[in-house]
């Protein structure tokens, strides 16, 4: 299965672009983390450099035989005309900050020879806004004066941040988030069959479109985490009950990863409040969405009380519950 599933607009722009003689030597792929761009661009990569070596690929999407000759050479990560940067890990195991200059000048041994199995030579950045300035610099100039036949391919969750001169000198191809029945879909393929409907619901929820990111908080029971927050906004919690249990819950050491799961979900579930709103009910939903995002945003990085935290995302929520739309 591919991971980018339900992006057909996109793989089909990509190939007829190619197909037609009009392939801009830059692209970004723009869109939310996790819902298969870095993916996509690499299969594109691969169909890419297969159809201009031959034998031309006759296959639905972006699937290139495992037979295929340029497919072969590709998977061995030993292709002459193919080079992806990204982070590279250090010897702690941990990803560097950024995508260095070395790494983007390093290219130049790739541009200083002619492709070897046509004309073609593609190049992937996963991501784009993890090139540190000088990277992005020493990139642009590729971009301006692109080596013959070379296509760039920049995965981007964050377009707008990039340097303006680089979003000039490529070609947006964007990626939406997947609607539920899609991300039912990957979802139901990607977990196994013991995931039950409420837990796949809160999956669907906490993903908000992107498969990858609901993929990250399976196997957390998340389902009840849901169910908490909903009933703390029908009634309010007036006797704190549900407040403190999920306060309790969460805040176990063992817990940690359903903790920071809650301080991911607690503000979306505030927003989606806010959407089904108008009047001074939308004002006060917006309010709490801001209140709950610094929260959230700001209680790992300053080691704030796990239960104290949870109880005031919480406290967000049942505030709202009393609050009616009224224009």
């Amino acid at each position: 299965m591919t991971s980018y599933f339900g992006q057909g607009d996109q793989i089909r722009t990509i190939l007829d672009a190619a197909a037609g003689g009009r392939m801009h030597h830059g692209w970004i792929l723009a869109g939310p983390k996790g819902i298969g761009k870095a993916a996509f661009a690499r299969d594109a990569a691969l169909r890419l450099l297969a159809d201009a070596a031959g034998p031309w690929v006759d296959a639905p999407g972006l699937a290139v035989p495992e037979e295929h000759r340029i497919a072969r050479l590709f998977a061995s990560g030993a292709h002459p005309d193919y080079a992806a940067l990204e982070r590279l890990e250090k010897e702690n195991g941990d990803l560097a900050r950024n995508i260095s200059v070395d790494q983007v000048r390093g290219l130049q041994r790739l541009f200083s020879n002619v492709p070897s199995f046509s004309n073609r030579r593609l190049i992937v950045i996963d991501s784009a806004d993890d090139l540190e300035r000088g990277a992005a610099n020493a990139l642009l100039k590729n971009l301006e004066e692109p080596p013959t036949g070379t296509v760039f391919l920049l995965v981007s969750h964050a377009p707008a941040r990039l340097l303006p001169t680089i979003r000039s000198r490529c070609r947006i191809l964007r990626f939406s988030p997947l609607t539920d029945e899609a991300m039912r879909q990957v979802l139901t393929r990607e977990l196994p069959d013991s995931t039950d409907s409420a837990e796949m619901a809160a999956l669907i929820a906490m993903g908000e479109g992107s498969p990858g990111r609901a993929l990250e908080f399976a196997g957390l029971g998340l389902a009840q985490i849901e169910t908490l927050m909903r009933g703390i906004l029908s009634d309010g919690d007036p006797d704190n009950s549900q407040r403190l249990a999920l306060s309790k819950m969460l805040a176990l050491k063992a817990a940690r990863p359903r903790y920071e799961a809650l301080l991911e979900r607690a503000p979306a579930f505030i927003a989606s409040v806010a959407r089904a709103r108008e009047g001074r009910g939308l004002a006060s939903a917006i309010d709490a969405w801001e209140q709950a995002r610094s929260l959230a945003s700001g209680a790992v990085v300053l080691s704030l009380d796990p239960a104290s935290v949870v109880f005031e995302l919480c406290s967000l929520v049942a505030g709202l519950a009393d609050v009616r739309e009224a224009a």
